[in-house]
C-alpha cells in the first residue's frame, strides 16, 4: 500500500486573475506564499518519505516551501498547454469564436496551438504510474506530488473508487483550490501482476488499511479510497 498526497501548487498571479495559465512558467505570488504558510501552520500537510514535483516554478516553490528537502521531477505531470487561450481569461476570451467552440465541445476539443484534453489526461497518468512504479521498486510507503489542478484532477478521474470500488466521479469533480488536495491511497492486486489499483481492490489484495491517528492514515474499509485534505 502507498499513501498519497496530491498537492496543488499555491497561487500565482495568474490565478488571482483566474487565467488559463498552463505552459507559462509563473513563480509563486505574494498572495500565495502567505496562503500556503497560513495552511503550513494548521499542518494539514504530512510528512512524506518522499516528494516528486511537476518541473514549473510554481509547484518547486510550493513544495521547498512545505518539504524544504530534495525533490524528484516528474516531465509529465506538467499542466495542460492552453494554446491561444494560455495566459488569458473568461472575460478575455468572451468574443473568441475558438474559445466558445471548445466550450460548446463540453472541454473535449483540442486547444487551439495547445493540447488535446484526453492526450493531456494520458499524460499525466503516465506521469502519475512512473511514481508509483518508482516508489514500489524503493518500497516508499508515503509520498506527496505537488502538481497542478489539471493533473490532480486527471489521477483521480483516474483512481479515486467509491464505498464500492467503482469510479467515484468525472474530471471536473476533482477540482481543488491553491495549497489544497487529496489524499489517495493505492495497493497492488493479489493476482501479481504489478498493475496500479484502488479501491475494493485494496480489500481483495489483503492489505490492512490503519486508523491511527499518529501515521494521518484513515479506514477505508467499506469506504472510499481517498478523502480531500483540508485547511
Amino acid at each position: 500500500m502507498i499513501q498519497l498526497y496530491l498537492i496543488r501548487h499555491s497561487m500565482t498571479a495568474g490565478n488571482l486573475k483566474k487565467r488559463y495559465i498552463g505552459r507559462t512558467d509563473e513563480s509563486l505570488c505574494p498572495e500565495g506564499i502567505v496562503l500556503l504558510e497560513s495552511y503550513i501552520q494548521k499542518n494539514i500537510y504530512p510528512e512524506v518519505q518522499r516528494v516528486y514535483v511537476s518541473p514549473m516554478k510554481r509547484c518547486m516553490e510550493t513544495a521547498k516551501l512545505i518539504f524544504k528537502e530534495n525533490f524528484y521531477e516528474v516531465e509529465e505531470l506538467r499542466e495542460c498547454d492552453f494554446g491561444i487561450f494560455e495566459n488569458k481569461n473568461y472575460k478575455e476570451l468572451s468574443d473568441c469564436p475558438e474559445y466558445q467552440a471548445w466550450i460548446d465541445s463540453g472541454g473535449t476539443m483540442t486547444f487551439p496551438g495547445g493540447e488535446n484534453p484526453e492526450e493531456f489526461r494520458k499524460r499525466c497518468v503516465r506521469g502519475f504510474e512512473k511514481v508509483i512504479k518508482e516508489c514500489r521498486h524503493d518500497q516508499i510507503k508515503s509520498v506527496a506530488v505537488v502538481a497542478h489542478g489539471g493533473t490532480i484532477m486527471s489521477i483521480m478521474d483516474r483512481y479515486a473508487r467509491d464505498e464500492n470500488g467503482q469510479p467515484d466521479g468525472s474530471y471536473y469533480d476533482y477540482q481543488v483550490k491553491n495549497g489544497e488536495g487529496y489524499e489517495l491511497i493505492i495497493a497492488d492486486v493479489s493476482s501479481g501482476d504489478g498493475r496500479i489499483c484502488a479501491g475494493s481492490d485494496i480489500w481483495r489484495s489483503g492489505v490492512a488499511v490503519s486508523s491511527g491517528e499518529n501515521d494521518r492514515s484513515f479506514d477505508l474499509r467499506g469506504g472510499k479510497n481517498y478523502k480531500k485534505l483540508i485547511p
